[in-house]
C-alpha cells in the first residue's frame, strides 16, 4: 500500500486550476475554513499533499501560498488556514462565487506501510489539518487510529469532531487546561506510546513538537512521519526557498516533501 501510495502522487503533475469559492468562515478569530470548487484537484489528492493558492489579485499578491487539504469529497476541497499577514487577510475576506487559481496538488504525502494495523497520530495547532485526510484514508483501510491532538486552548483544537468520527481514540491537550490534559500534546503522546502497540506514527505542528514527538517514537521503536511547512515562492522545486536539510544532502519540502521520514531529516 505504501508503495502504491507513492506511486499515485508521482504520476499525477499538478496542475493550474480555477477554483470557485463555495464557502468562506472564520471559524476562530484567526484561523478560517475556505471551501473551494476543484473537481480536479479533489478527484487527485492524497493526504498530505497540499496546494498553491493565489489569494487575491494585484501585484502585492504575486506569490502563492501553500495550503495543505483538509478535506477532498463532492468535487471540493477544504483549506484550514491562518490569518498572519496581508494575504491571509485577503483570503478571508474572499466571498462565496469568487474565483482563485490554484496549482495542485503538490507534493509527497503521507505513506501508509503493509501490514499496518495500528497508527498513533500527534497534531498541533493547525497541524491537524494535514493529518484529518490521513485519519479518514487510514480508517477506511482498517487501520486503528489514535490521535493526540493539542492547541493552546479548547477553541483552537481544530478537527477535533473528524478525528472523534474516524479514531479509535483521541486524548486532547491544552495548555491552559481549558479541555483534557493540561500542557503539551507531547504529554498524551508519550501516554500512548507506552500503553500501545502502533506501527507507525505521524505527526504536524510546530517544529519543536515534531521533534520531541520524533524522539519519544525513536523510543518507542517506531517508525514516524513528520510534515514540515517552509516558506515556498514557487511550489515546483526551481527556486530552492523551502529546502530541508537530510542526511541525504538538502531536499526542498514543495516536491520532496512536505512528509519526509522523520530518522532522514536533520534536526536542529
Amino acid at each position: 500500500m505504501c508503495d502504491l501510495c507513492e506511486t499515485q502522487q508521482s504520476r499525477i503533475l499538478p496542475s493550474l486550476t480555477e477554483a470557485v469559492v463555495i464557502a468562506n468562515e472564520m471559524i476562530t478569530g484567526k484561523v478560517g475554513l475556505m471551501v473551494l470548487r476543484a473537481p480536479a484537484v479533489a478527484a487527485t489528492v492524497e493526504p498530505g499533499q497540499f496546494v498553491h493558492l493565489r489569494v487575491a489579485k494585484g501585484r502585492d499578491f504575486l506569490l502563492r501560498r501553500p495550503f495543505s487539504v483538509y478535506r477532498a469529497f463532492d468535487e471540493t476541497i477544504h483549506i484550514l488556514y491562518q490569518v498572519v499577514g496581508i494575504g491571509t487577510s485577503e483570503m478571508a475576506e474572499a466571498k462565496e462565487g469568487a474565483k482563485m487559481d490554484l496549482i495542485g496538488p503538490i507534493g509527497r504525502g503521507w505513506k501508509i506501510p503493509d501490514r499496518a494495523k495500528s497508527a498513533l497520530l500527534v497534531a498541533g495547532g493547525v497541524g491537524a489539518a494535514p493529518l484529518a485526510m490521513l485519519a479518514e484514508r487510514l480508517s477506511e483501510n482498517g487501520v486503528s487510529v489514535s490521535v493526540a491532538l493539542g492547541a493552546l486552548t479548547a477553541d483552537e483544537l481544530y478537527c477535533l469532531d473528524l478525528f472523534r468520527q474516524t479514531a479509535q481514540s483521541v486524548a486532547c491537550c491544552t495548555d491552559d487546561g481549558s479541555t483534557g490534559i493540561e500542557g503539551r500534546v507531547t504529554i498524551a503522546a508519550s501516554d500512548m506510546l507506552s500503553q500501545g502497540a502502533f506501527d507507525v506514527v505521524y505527526t504536524c505542528g510546530p517544529e519543536v513538537m515534531q521533534q520531541a514527538v520524533v524522539m519519544l517514537a525513536r523510543k518507542a521503536a517506531v517508525p514516524c512521519q513528520v510534515s514540515l511547512e517552509r516558506l515556498m515562492a514557487c511550489g515546483i522545486g526551481a527556486c530552492l526557498s523551502c529546502v530541508v536539510a537530510t542526511k541525504d544532502g538538502n531536499k526542498r519540502a514543495c516536491v520532496d516533501g512536505p512528509v519526509f521520514d522523520a530518522d532522514e531529516v536533520l534536526w536542529r
